[in-house]
């Protein structure tokens, strides 16, 4: 063991991954036990397998690397719940085990791995076709090994906790939490992107504004759960107007916004624009439940404005279908005779 400390400090120092601590220290546990195959498994105990993730074999004993076992035949478990880390007369012991004839063991070396919690991730073994007496050294390096890999796991782990935790933390910030769509920020982002993307196309950019017309009147006459729920139908019925790449996000209240691609720019971008304005507008058009009570709804208001991306800048998008929106809000407010 003395002669492993230098290899051993580098390999911990160095590695970054689990694999990457793995690897070396199954070479020298290898060096340390003089058995034939040294390999490091995980457990699936819910599905009750156990699989090789990594493994050394240097002589005939060949223990592959994806190999998966049925976790009540393998020698892990009986050593596990044996107490016996450790036997070189493996048919003697455990000749029952369809493995063990399989591979040929004649000795065999388990230790479990622990995760914080205790469960059992998995085990770190070492077998071969030949009899090899135990050693003090051989049980050392074991137990020492096993620990420094439970310690990378639990790095590799808490590091893909906090990714995903991150990951939540900008989800939510960038959605609405009611309807689950894309928030402001979110759509802002998404606006800049979709005119980048038109002016390398040479294509209209279409952005259109849907105000909810009588929300208050909802809200002050059925209560606020009932609103939101009429909040979240709607945003479904508009997300199943979109066209493939538009985009759907909640303004706030009850405004929503929809940005996608025109056509090109030698086309005609306004009928593009009253196209989608028109599918918008019959899309919010319907029965929704809120609550105790259907709600039978005469549609939104919405405007849907063309900008050439050569000559608008985001904020300009955003004020001119705003801009279409209250016109057609304006248009329906006017008594027809």
């Amino acid at each position: 063991m003395d002669s492993l400390l230098p290899q051993l400090s580098t390999a911990v120092s160095q590695a970054r991954t689990l694999e990457g601590l793995a690897r070396p220290l199954l070479e020298m546990l290898e060096a340390v036990t003089g058995l034939e195959s040294t390999y490091l498994t995980t457990l699936d105990l819910a599905g009750g397998q156990q699989r090789v993730l990594y493994a050394r074999n240097t002589q005939e004993l060949q223990i592959p690397e994806g190999l998966t076992l049925p976790w009540g035949d393998t020698l892990c478990k009986r050593a596990l719940e044996e107490g016996r880390p450790y036997t070189d007369d493996v048919p003697g012991v455990w000749g029952d085990s369809a493995a063990a004839r399989e591979f040929g063991l004649q000795t065999f070396a388990s230790t479990p791995l622990r995760q914080d919690d205790g469960a059992l991730y998995g085990t770190l073994c070492a077998a071969s076709s030949q009899r090899r007496p135990p050693s003090p050294q051989a049980g050392q390096a074991l137990e020492l090994f096993a620990r420094l890999i439970e310690q990378q796991v639990a790095r590799e782990q808490l590091v893909e906790q906090l990714r995903r935790a991150n990951a939540e933390l900008q989800a939510q910030a960038l959605t609405d939490a009611l309807t689950g769509l894309m928030n402001r920020r979110a759509l802002m982002q998404e606006l800049r992107r979709l005119t980048a993307v038109a002016q390398r196309t040479g294509r209209w950019l279409l952005a259109g504004t849907v105000d909810l017309d009588g929300f208050k009147q909802i809200n002050d006459t059925h209560g606020h759960d009932a609103g939101d729920r009429f909040l979240c139908g709607v945003a479904d019925a508009l997300k199943a107007a979109l066209r493939a790449g538009d985009v759907l996000a909640r303004m706030g209240g009850d405004e929503f916004v929809v940005i996608g691609l025109g056509p090109m720019l030698s086309e005609d971008g306004r009928a593009a624009a009253q196209l989608l304005q028109q599918r918008l507008a019959a899309a919010t058009v319907g029965r929704y439940p809120a609550g105790a009570v259907q709600l039978d709804y005469a549609g939104a208001s919405v405007g849907v404005a063309c900008m050439d991306p050569q000559r608008s800048g985001v904020e300009e998008a955003l004020r001119e279908s705003d801009a279409a929106m209250y016109r057609v809000k304006e248009t329906r407010r006017r008594p027809r005779y």
